[in-house]
């Protein structure tokens, strides 16, 4: 994936992208490279990621790296994820009070079971219910939405891959699907 680039691309920039470019998604889950922000840092990238349903995404997101070699201290380090991700819940979740903290407790725990090492983690969690009138009666809709951000710790010996990792967890979690071991799939279920 080329990066947002104007000169030579440092050899640590350039692995994640070797990285991002070579991770093995799950089935359902669909990545694409999009534009990535111009003025943050001198290299970014950015995807898109969407867990396929029946009919429509069962989530959508984007995830962003961002790296200045300079370091910023804002993010305390040289690189900065940042992610967006959000998907439709049951109506009556969205009125409970514990939904944000359980959309949080699902991005910190990706993290973790990944082993993704993270620093300055900040975020917010939104739920939405959008009600329907007229012709658009049968338009109700509920949605939690996470925007979050963190500097990965990124060496010699740490890698983009576990926080790669974490951020597909993010997208089955908010979904509402079970993070499995690999090879394991879930009997169909109906919706």
């Amino acid at each position: 994936m080329p990066p947002n680039v104007s000169g030579p691309v440092p050899e640590v920039f350039a692995r994640s992208l070797r990285e991002l470019s070579i991770m093995p998604w799950r089935p359902h889950f669909v990545v694409d490279e999009i534009g990535s922000p111009q003025r943050i840092a001198p290299y970014a990238v950015a995807v898109s990621g969407e867990l396929e349903g029946d009919e429509d995404p069962r989530a959508l997101g984007r995830l962003i790296l961002l790296h200045d070699p300079a370091g910023n201290s804002a993010w305390g380090g040289t690189f900065r994820l940042v992610t967006y991700a959000k998907a439709e819940v049951e109506i009556e979740m969205v009125t409970d009070p514990l939904l944000p903290d359980v959309t949080w407790s699902w991005f910190t725990e990706s993290l973790e079971s990944t082993g993704a090492i993270a620093t300055a983690i900040a975020g917010t969690v939104t739920s939405s219910y959008n009600r329907g009138f007229g012709e658009m009666s049968d338009a109700d809709r509920a949605e939690v939405e996470l925007r979050c951000s963190w500097t990965p710790t990124l060496d010699a010996t740490r890698t983009l891959t576990p926080h790669l990792k974490a951020w597909q967890n993010l997208m089955f979690h908010i979904a509402g699907e079970p993070i499995l071991p690999t090879g394991i799939a879930t009997l169909p279920t109906a919706r």
